[in-house]
C-alpha cells in the first residue's frame, strides 16, 4: 500500500509547489513523510509538493491521524507538554511551528532563537523567559503573561497579543509588524528600534514605556496614550 501511495504521490510532485501539512501526532507525521516521499520536519509537520490530497487522506487514514494545512483557521494538533519542549530544546531541536502549548508554564525559561511561528500560546505564562531571537511570526499570544520576557530582536509578525501582559519586556530591535497589541499591557517594556509599523495599538499601556527609534509607520493607536510613553 505504501508503494501505492508513493507512486501516485510523485506523479504530482512535478507539477506543484512546496506546502506544509500538519497532523495531530508527532509519530504520524513521520511515518506519513515515508509514504509521501515528503520531508518530516522532527515534529507534526512534513513537507511536501502540493498535489492529490485523496493520496493525503489515505495515508493519514492508515495511521488513523488527521491533518491540515499550516496555517489552517483550525489545527488539529495535539497538545506538547512543557517537559517535551525544554528535553527537545535542550539537545539543540529549535523548531516547533504550530505547537500547542496553550496556557503551559514555561517562566524563567531560556528559548533563545526558538521557532514558535505559528503556536497557540494563549494564556501561557513566559514571565521572565528568554525568547531572544525567537520567531513567533503569527503566533497566538492573546492573554499571555510575558512580563519581564525577553524578546530583543524577536520576530513578531502579525503576533497576536492581545490582552497580554508585557510590562518590563525588553522587545528592543523586535518586529512587531502588522501584529495585534490592542489593550496590551506595555508598562516599562523597552520598544526601542522596534518595528511597529501597521501594528494594532489601540488600548495599549503605554505607561513609562521605551519608544525610542520605534517604528510606528501606519500602526493604529491613541495618541493620548503615547503621552505616558518616555521617547
Amino acid at each position: 500500500m505504501k508503494n501505492i501511495i508513493s507512486i501516485v504521490w510523485n506523479s504530482w510532485l512535478k507539477r506543484h509547489k512546496d506546502s506544509v501539512l500538519l497532523f495531530d501526532s508527532i509519530a504520524a507525521a513521520s511515518e506519513i513523510a515515508l509514504m509521501l516521499n515528503g520531508q518530516w520536519d522532527g515534529c507534526n509537520g512534513v513537507i511536501i509538493a502540493d498535489g492529490d490530497e485523496i493520496a493525503v487522506n489515505t495515508a493519514a487514514k492508515l495511521m488513523s491521524a488527521t491533518w491540515c494545512y499550516q496555517g489552517a483557521s483550525k489545527a488539529v494538533l495535539g497538545r506538547v507538554t512543557t517537559d517535551q519542549i525544554l528535553r527537545r530544546y535542550a539537545i539543540g531541536e529549535r523548531n516547533f511551528v504550530n505547537a500547542n502549548l496553550r496556557c503551559a508554564v514555561l517562566a524563567s525559561v531560556k528559548l533563545s532563537e526558538i521557532n514558535l511561528s505559528y503556536a497557540s500560546l494563549s494564556w501561557a505564562d513566559l514571565s521572565q523567559a528568554n525568547l531572544s531571537k525567537a520567531d513567533l511570526t503569527a503566533a497566538d499570544l492573546s492573554q499571555a503573561n510575558l512580563s519581564g520576557a525577553d524578546l530583543s530582536k524577536a520576530y513578531l509578525m502579525r503576533t497576536n497579543l492581545s490582552g497580554a501582559d508585557l510590562q518590563q519586556a525588553s522587545l528592543h530591535g523586535a518586529n512587531l509588524s502588522s501584529a495585534n497589541l490592542s489593550e496590551v499591557n506595555l508598562t516599562g517594556a523597552d520598544l526601542t528600534l522596534a518595528n511597529l509599523s501597521l501594528a494594532d495599538l489601540r488600548g495599549a499601556n503605554f505607561h513609562l514605556c521605551y519608544l525610542s527609534g520605534a517604528n510606528l509607520t501606519g500602526a493604529l493607536f491613541i495618541e493620548s496614550d503615547l503621552a505616558f510613553a518616555r521617547q
